[in-house]
């Protein structure tokens, strides 16, 4: 705790709750309440951070008066806020569309942010936003951010980095009005096959998808598990099954039609269309679909396809079948106790769109120790410069328009 109180945090687009669960899980924070539109992602959220106050509505209602209404908290009252904006706008994967409306959600973040003026506030997003527009969207992010008193820095952190069995890039901007600068959090983990030969002890090889889901059954396409394949074989799954019940849940697999999965027998570790018989070869598809993960190495980067073989690359490394909605959440690195809520599809959305655990896990530690270093008053001191506010604000959005 900060001078013998919580950190209090409000997570914006806050999905199942990926970003909090970083904050959420350190007694140092409070996650006092949370927006999300999605009905059954925003009752996902509230199963697993049943003391957050959980505002299943559009960004667009959301404000500071509900906050003092509903939980007697002030503005001025909350120290840190979080949250990512919906990325499929900025996405390499799909149509990076500048005038998409979800690609303009982002100004409710500011909207909100402008509105409870926190000390410190992060702001998530895709790879992608680095090149949007030539990069001259992520300036204008910067910029809007700046004109209310940040000081404004961004990173791609790499979730692998951090222990996550998964290659997955998120852009970490954080703005802050504390007067010790902000440091990213050092990775844990390293590649191993880009550099075979570093010399650091300190950093463990990147966790494979063997050594994330190896103790969960290699069951076939239409068929279901409720029990465990062994034991924990290791640390990360001893984590991942911590207070789980012996009946294993979400394991699994969509009933297959036969030529899908005679090319899901026949594909070898990692493999491509490009390794089977011409007369398999499916005729449509980008060059992830219908490909097999490695055993060996961390998985692509998941999405809420991650059990369609046609629209990623998600085929279990070892049996016939696309990864389960519990593979996946393994591979984001959510614990075997959380819960998610829905169909599968609803299941798989929520994890695809989250945020890692362990990366969440690293930033929130980053977090706390910027602000134990800081020697502010922990008041809130900071003043917004409207003429200079507008000014930039002014520019900004004629350029988002």
């Amino acid at each position: 705790m900060i001078k013998g109180k919580k950190l209090k945090v409000i997570d914006l687009f806050s999905g199942v709750g990926g970003l909090s669960y970083g904050f959420a899980h350190d007694d140092n924070f409070e996650i006092v309440a949370a927006n999300e539109i999605l009905p059954n992602m925003a009752k996902a959220y509230s199963l697993n951070h049943p003391t957050a106050k959980v505002y299943a509505e559009d960004i667009k209602d959301f404000n500071s008066q509900k906050i003092e209404k509903d939980l007697g908290i002030k503005a001025s009252e909350i120290d840190i806020i979080v949250g990512g904006p919906p990325c499929q706008a900025y996405s390499t994967v799909g149509k990076r569309l500048i005038d998409d409306p979800r690609g303009k959600l982002f100004q409710e973040y500011y909207r909100v942010l402008k509105e409870f003026n926190p000390k410190l506030f992060l702001f998530e997003n895709v790879k992608g936003l680095l090149s949007m527009q030539g990069g001259e969207l992520l300036k204008t992010i910067i910029s809007l951010f700046e004109s209310l008193g940040y000081k404004v820095q961004y990173k791609l952190l790499n979730a692998a980095d951090y222990g996550a069995p998964q290659i997955r890039e998120r852009v970490v901007i954080i703005g802050s009005k504390l007067k010790t600068d902000f440091q990213y959090p050092e990775p844990t983990h390293y590649n191993p096959e880009e550099t075979p030969d570093l010399f650091d002890k300190k950093l463990k090889p990147y966790l494979t998808l063997e050594e994330a889901i190896s103790d969960l059954p290699f069951i076939k396409s239409s068929e279901e598990s409720f029990e465990y394949a062994s034991e924990p074989q290791n640390d990360f799954q001893t984590i991942m099954r911590k207070n789980a019940s012996a009946k294993l849940m979400d394991h699994n697999s969509p009933n297959n039609n036969a030529k899908l999965v005679k090319i899901m027998e026949l594909l070898p570790d990692g493999g491509t269309p490009e390794d089977l018989p011409e007369s398999l070869r499916p005729t449509s598809g980008f060059k992830n679909t219908y490909c097999r993960l490695w055993w060996k190495r961390p998985a692509t980067t998941i999405t809420r396809n991650l059990s369609t073989p046609s629209s990623s690359r998600c085929i279990h490394p070892k049996a016939p079948r696309p990864l389960t909605t519990r593979e996946g959440a393994r591979i984001q690195c959510f614990p075997d106790t959380y819960q998610f809520y829905g169909s599968r599809g609803d299941r798989n959305l929520q994890i695809g769109n989250a945020v890692p655990t362990f990366l969440s896990n690293a930033v929130a530690k980053a977090i706390l120790e910027n602000f134990k270093t800081d020697n502010t008053t922990m008041t809130k001191s900071f003043e917004i410069d409207d003429k200079s506010f507008e000014k930039t604000r002014g520019k900004s959005m004629a350029f988002l328009k």
